[in-house]
């Protein structure tokens, strides 16, 4: 289970946060708390945070309510972002009209090296995990679609057909015949309004 941190309020200015290190607001720290009733409900077993504050503070409700230990995993950053990092999405459009249409920060990381980290992470991950029990896994709204892109073997030309995910909501993967498999998308709230293009 990949599970989105709560809001910042960068998120709510739509800044984009990339690793610049955002704390929780004070609705993100309600978002992951209340997620966090929710997810002990399914008996997790294992809890892999990105170490970023945003993700961290979010795993460490549920580790609260679950009595688990959380383990950071720098490869769940989110994006760097480069100079886009604070920047909202129209000064961005504005500043940086050809790379926001291809979505490629000049000085930040590229989709492909994002999701070969967050696939490793997600990977190591599932090998601690074994055959058993759930590992919940917090990070970040493009390092987790682009870890499930690159997952689920979609070419980079189709890594945007999965759509954004709401703050402290999650997808679920899990595996078939050594295949791996979406089984759920942005569940667990409801889904942030769409204001604009939101990569």
């Amino acid at each position: 289970m990949l599970w989105r941190h709560g809001q910042t309020i960068w998120n709510a200015e739509r800044r984009f946060q990339g690793q610049t290190d955002i704390e929780l607001d004070e609705t993100g720290k309600a978002q992951a708390e209340r997620a966090a009733r929710l997810l002990t409900g399914l008996s997790p077993t294992m809890i892999v945070s990105s170490d970023l504050s945003r993700a961290a503070s979010t795993a460490a409700y549920l580790a609260r309510l679950t009595g688990l230990a959380v383990t950071n995993d720098k490869d769940l950053r989110e994006r760097h972002g480069g100079c886009w990092e604070g920047l909202t999405d129209s000064e961005i459009r504005e500043r940086y009209p050809t790379e926001h249409a291809n979505w490629l920060p000049p000085d930040g990381e590229p989709s492909d090296a994002v999701a070969d980290r967050v696939v490793a992470a997600l990977r190591r991950t599932a090998d601690a995990l074994g055959n058993g029990g759930l590992a919940v896994v917090v990070s970040h709204g493009a390092a987790i679609r682009l870890g499930i892109s690159r997952l689920l073997g979609l070419p980079e030309d189709l890594f945007t057909v999965l759509g954004p995910l709401a703050n402290c909501s999650w997808s679920v993967l899990g595996t078939r015949r050594g295949r791996w498999r979406l089984l759920e998308h942005n569940a667990g709230t409801l889904p942030e309004p769409v204001l604009g293009d939101d990569r």
